[in-house]
């Protein structure tokens, strides 16, 4: 039985502070170990079968094969569709490869990139991988998965008709790296069917777990040409597309091109024609054929026109999906253009700074954590807030600099398995500055701040993409970056990341604590003895002889008399207050005595009065933007983290707060936190097993 989800996000963590996720040390995907399993077939004699990707329709998927051609597919290994197979023939090259009969162009077209680059190829794909010695039908690969990498198991069984590979396949016929590697990442995404359609940039950020930057080519920068060649300098990867036509086909065009299709930059350079410099981009179509036939082609007259040192060593004529075009019918036939490497130096060429990465990890939740962009000032607050110091450049950084300092990037997590399945949300971020009064400001920022201060940056828009991005200038100081769904109430988890050159101080700033604590309050005195012995006249009224009540008579007494009339939903269960008695019972008897059950009548007429007053919409139920308010008024503070799973633990699938299930849950937190401070360092909790089953089973 798997954990539950709370406690493998507590381990996720701490993997991530102990150093796990990282290239050299990635996760396990599917906690599948490559060296146990390896072992364990070697020993055991067998070949590998993934029972996590098993070999048959699910992995293919739904929609991409027709029934008929479904039935005729057979999972066969590499060995049995070759008698020679081999991982890899005379090294790795673009020209390995071409695709299959999934729309996974995108994918295609980033592998293409991937391959100028050895240092990041190695990273992806481990290419010790051998058919030889040891061979046992095992393979692995790493992918950057949302803040992670992780390592990706998979047997060698791949999808074939009439004995010929399906999907991917290669030029030469005894080479599998590329059908591997294409089946390991269809796994990360769910099926085959899952990789349909996409773009390069999701694919070039998961092979480098780097800086991306998103170029417009119908509005390019004035330096795009700078920016090409420093990129093609500092070995980054380099994809782009064509717009989609009237149709979702992939329609070849007059000029040869593909419409809604990705390519890959291969080469930026620049050539002397006729007395004139002209600058020519090389492209690659993943489908290894269908090129350009515009100028510069590779049938082109204008080749006549260089030196014959140039002619040689940049003109390949064949049909090979390979070409040039000069930069402006780049910028003419395609619609954008995608950057990815592994550290942000082409950002900016010869600067002295040193780029510095953080990742952070929030999210949305609808009621709670997603108030919208700011077109909704009452609830944009409640979004999830980072507070960010920027110091200043030392003096050698700051000579050189440029006017852009900090690239920040949110990126949205699924929460479905499936790629198909996901829904990217419209989502952007908003930067504002933190001066004078402000910055001694503890917790979120209240509603009052955003009325008053206008974001110093911002995304430029809000896009249903996976991932935004803004290169921004920031003076030394501090800043608040809140990111948001354009839309209030909409749930999802993301990333934030920030790249700076400068040395920045990056905390959630998530926390909203009450200004005073209900509990610190002191009672009046006067009619306190009175209603205490009232108090315990009804206690005895339901006691047993030994002056105890259990959880069902609690049920009685809350129900019938403390409560009644105040009750919308059939009130406390007998669990609910079995939870009550738990909590209360300091002798550990599962009973209440008349001292613990007029602390706990004390705690639920408090509640209730802190229900009410919070209840502003009078519906007799809290909102979840009302709870937050409730649980402050109680005494308590509380980050994002833990309101969330607050809401998603008592609240009803309206994401509504009924009285009992308010009183239940802060009678919980609050006795939770006694139990911790109680047990803790104030830092840190230590627990024997037995110790942590007898409070879990017990409170």
């Amino acid at each position: 039985m798997p954990a539950p989800g709370v406690c493998m996000n507590i381990i996720s963590q701490r993997h991530r502070k102990d150093g796990c996720g990282t290239p050299n040390n990635p996760e396990k995907f599917l906690n599948q170990d490559y060296k146990q399993l390896r072992e364990f077939c070697l020993i055991k004699g067998v070949r590998y079968i993934d029972d996590m990707f098993p070999p048959d329709s699910r992995s293919i998927g739904q929609g991409i094969l027709s029934p008929s051609d479904m039935g005729q597919v057979k999972w066969l290994r590499p060995m049995k569709i070759v008698p020679n197979a081999a991982f890899v023939v005379d090294g790795v090259s673009r020209f390995d490869f071409g695709q299959g009969l999934v729309g996974n162009c995108w994918f295609l077209a980033s592998i293409g990139s991937l391959t100028f680059q050895t240092n990041i190829l190695n990273q992806v794909v481990p290419l010790e991988q051998t058919f030889d010695d040891d061979y046992c039908g095992l393979f692995h690969f790493r992918f950057w998965r949302f803040g992670r990498w992780i390592d990706v198991v998979i047997d060698d069984k791949l999808p074939t008709i009439n004995g010929r590979l399906i999907f991917v396949r290669s030029k030469d016929p005894t080479e599998f790296w590329p059908a591997l590697m294409e089946k390991a990442y269809a796994k990360v995404c769910g099926s085959y069917a899952d990789m349909n359609a996409g773009t390069p940039a999701e694919a070039l950020v998961d092979f480098t777990g780097g800086v991306h930057m998103y170029v417009q080519l119908t509005n390019p920068p004035a330096d795009l040409w700078e920016l090409m060649c420093r990129a093609g300098r500092t070995k980054s990867l380099m994809s782009c597309g064509t717009p989609q036509g009237k149709t979702a086909q992939n329609t070849v065009l007059p000029n040869g091109l593909v419409q809604g299709h990705a390519y890959t930059v291969t080469g930026v350079r620049q050539m002397n024609s006729r007395g004139e410099t002209v600058q020519l981009v090389r492209l690659w179509n993943p489908w290894g054929k269908r090129e350009w036939n515009g100028d510069w082609s590779d049938e082109s007259p204008l080749w006549k026109t260089v030196s014959t040192k140039e002619r040689e060593k940049c003109l390949s004529i064949r049909d090979d999906g390979e070409f040039w075009m000069t930069l402006k019918d780049f910028c003419r036939n395609y619609s954008d253009l995608d950057i990815c490497a592994s550290n942000p130096d082409f950002l900016e060429e010869g600067s002295a700074c040193n780029w510095k990465t953080s990742f952070y990890e929030g999210r949305w939740v609808a009621g709670t954590t997603a108030g919208g962009c700011m077109n909704n000032l009452e609830s944009f607050w409640t979004n999830p807030q980072y507070r960010v110091q920027v110091e200043k450049l030392n003096s050698k950084c700051a000579e050189k600099q440029g006017e852009k300092n900090m690239l920040v990037s949110l990126m949205q997590k699924p929460d479905k398995r499936n790629r198909r399945l996901v829904q990217n949300l419209h989502i952007g971020f908003s930067i504002f500055e933190v001066i004078g009064e402000n910055k001694a400001h503890r917790g979120k920022f209240p509603a009052h701040f955003f009325g008053r201060n206008k974001p110093v940056a911002q995304s430029k828009t809000f896009l249903n993409a996976r991932e935004v991005m803004e290169f921004v200038a920031l003076k030394p100081g501090e800043y608040l970056i809140v990111p948001s769904t354009f839309h209030p109430n909409e749930t999802a988890s993301f990333i934030l990341t920030i790249i700076s050159k400068v040395e920045t101080h990056v905390h959630e700033s998530s926390g909203v604590y009450p200004q005073e604590s209900m509990e610190t309050k002191k009672l009046k005195p006067g009619k306190d003895n009175k209603d205490e012995e009232k108090k315990i006249s009804l206690f005895r009224q339901f006691s047993d002889k030994y002056e105890e009540v259990d959880a069902e008579k609690l049920q009685l007494i809350l129900n019938d008399r403390i409560l009644k009339g105040d009750l919308k939903s059939g009130g406390f269960s007998t669990d609910a207050c079995r939870s009550m008695v738990a909590l209360m019972d300091t002798s550990v008897t599962g009973k209440l005595n008349s001292e613990e059950f007029v602390r706990l009548w004390k705690k639920v007429v408090k509640y209730k009065e802190i229900f009410y007053k919070c209840d502003v919409s009078q519906t007799g139920t809290l909102s979840l933007k009302e709870l937050r308010n409730a649980i402050i008024a109680a005494g308590r503070g509380i980050s994002d983290d833990i309101l969330n799973v607050i809401a998603l633990r008592y609240g009803a699938s309206s994401g509504h707060i009924t009285l009992e299930n308010f009183i239940s849950l802060i009678l919980r937190f609050d006795c939770m936190a006694q139990i911790y401070k109680q047990l803790s360092n104030g830092n840190i909790m230590s627990l024997r097993e037995v110790e942590w089953m007898y409070i879990s089973m017990y409170t």
